[in-house]
């Protein structure tokens, strides 16, 4: 199991690491993570919701994502209340006090869960959440030594040396844990860490001098990883990366941080290509020389939708789309788009009804159940995001509460032949009269290369630039190989492999 000593830690990156090391050592194995509080989420085979994590993770291990691997996820609303997923589906929203009293029902589900994969796996590599030493909460804690306890398993405790106090970090969270948690306690890791490892040392020899407890790696920062991160923290840390390496970039593509961004990892196959510089705007005066502008997933659409308002993005957008400069949204910025929302069942908002932004001929109806669905779908009438893809198949999924209807006769960016397997024909989205805004609400386009390049050549083409020539295809498992590899040369796996029974020989 690993741990960490505060949230954002890179547990998530090091199991999804590990994952694929004891991959590449011939072990079947899975992730787990009991709970999950993200609105980066990801859908299962069979139409379940789990974390976007706990795919990744699956990914990297080579085996399909179930819901096992992650029973319970938490989506934040706001105002202290939750979406409450379990076993892949929406149970409801909760708050903090209505789930802290409901956690103590969910631990059997957690065990049947974990039950499974330990019969269908060798190996399952379990990710905790935040702290082990959250003091307030480890009454009913569901995700952290809970399970260590329930699995049986040594922990590896992860420290974030980049943001400072590792050490005090590490031996703080020992000192706030019983005498038979810290038992559990097989060794520290060292991770994001920059600079000269020597200098280090000291400080390692100290820890372990200290606590009795090895450290069993220094993980270095790892510039421009392209794994998908678990939610929005992950942003300010990419920032820096992305903007110092494509600061002189042809094209600029800039998605509006809503404050209950979700999926944010949509973007990342654009982010990383070659000339685009991709910008996560906080102020409306960031939008005035995008070349694209998108809206991204939001969890709670019609509060983000007044946060437009207030901040100015409204203006601004309204302004852009009078100039017919292309605009995109994707679920919740779909909807956003549209002419209205109404919401009476009160699913996301006390409002029955809103307006939009008015610029899609759209309307969204917050329905009790949510749809959550792997499709495939193909590009149904040309716009700036589809014009050179039209016969290509693309994949991707849908995760939103929202029936969305066009209110008239409109071109559409995608029509869906496929969800969860079910054949079919259902239109997705819609394009403005002038083709400079579409709306979809489907997630994971942009790993489609087809339209990925559709997109940038015409953005390309309206800006006047000359071609980039073909672009790489975006590579996850190149990926997964660099960041194990990274993890692989900089922690002791043979003692790792002992602290699990594993001969490192034998595998």
């Amino acid at each position: 199991m690993v741990q960490g000593t505060t949230s954002s830690a890179g547990k998530s990156m090091l199991v999804t690491a590990l994952c694929r090391i004891f991959k590449q050592r011939g072990l079947h194995v899975a992730p787990f993570k009991s709970q999950n509080m993200a609105l980066n989420s990801y859908v299962t085979a069979d139409g379940g919701e789990i974390g976007r994590a706990q795919a990744v993770q699956a990914e990297a291990a080579g085996v399909p994502c179930t819901v096992d691997m992650n029973p319970v996820l938490l989506k934040p609303e706001g105002n202290s209340r939750s979406q409450v997923v379990v076993m892949g589906k929406a149970m409801g929203s909760m708050s903090a006090r209505e789930y802290h009293e409901y956690k103590p029902e969910l631990r059997e589900v957690i065990a049947a869960s974990l039950r499974r994969l330990r019969l269908a796996y060798d190996l399952i590599v379990i990710e905790g959440a935040g702290s082990p030493a959250e003091i307030n909460l480890k009454e009913n804690e569901i995700v952290n030594m809970f399970v260590a306890r329930l699995a049986d398993a040594p922990v590896l405790l992860v420290g974030d040396i980049d943001r400072g106090g590792v050490f005090a970090a590490f031996v703080g969270t020992l000192e706030l844990l019983e005498a038979h948690e810290r038992a559990r306690v097989a060794g520290f890791i060292v991770n994001k860490f920059r600079g000269d490892r020597s200098l280090l040392q000291p400080g390692l020899d100290f820890l372990t001098a200290r606590t009795g407890i090895p450290v069993l790696g220094v993980v270095p920062y790892i510039q421009r990883l392209r794994v998908a991160d678990e939610d929005s923290v992950s942003l300010d840390d990419r920032r820096e990366q992305v903007q110092m390496a494509q600061g002189n970039a042809a094209l600029k593509i800039t998605v509006v941080r809503l404050p209950r961004i979700s999926n944010h990892d949509d973007f990342m196959p654009l982010e990383h290509e070659p000339g685009v510089r991709l910008l996560f705007a906080e102020q409306p005066e960031q939008l005035a020389d995008a070349d694209l502008l998108i809206l991204p997933g939001s969890k709670s659409t019609v509060e983000d939708l007044e946060w437009l308002h207030a901040q100015g993005f409204a203006r601004a957008i309204h302004a852009r789309a009078l100039l017919g400069k292309p605009i995109l949204g994707i679920c919740g910025g779909c909807q956003m788009l549209g002419e209205w929302i109404e919401d009476p069942y009160a699913v996301e908002s006390s409002q029955s009804h809103v307006d939009g932004l008015g610029l899609l001929p759209l309307k969204t109806r917050f329905e009790r159940q949510k749809l959550t669905a792997r499709v495939s779908a193909r590009a149904a009438d040309a716009c700036f995001l589809t014009g050179s893809a039209m016969q290509c198949e693309l994949s991707g999924y849908e995760i939103h509460m929202g029936a969305v209807e066009t209110t008239k006769p409109a071109a559409i960016p995608f029509t869906i032949s496929e969800r969860n397997g079910a054949q079919g024909s259902w239109r997705d989205g819609a394009i403005s009269a002038d083709g400079a805004v579409a709306g979809t609400m489907l997630h994971g386009i942009f790993e489609n290369e087809s339209i990925r390049e559709s997109l940038l050549s015409r953005l390309r083409e309206l800006k006047g630039c000359a071609a980039a020539g073909h672009s790489p295809i975006f590579s996850k498992e190149a990926e997964y190989e660099r960041l194990a590899a990274a993890v692989r040369e900089s922690v002791d796996m043979d003692a790792i492999c002992r602290t699990i029974k594993i001969q490192s020989g034998q595998v």
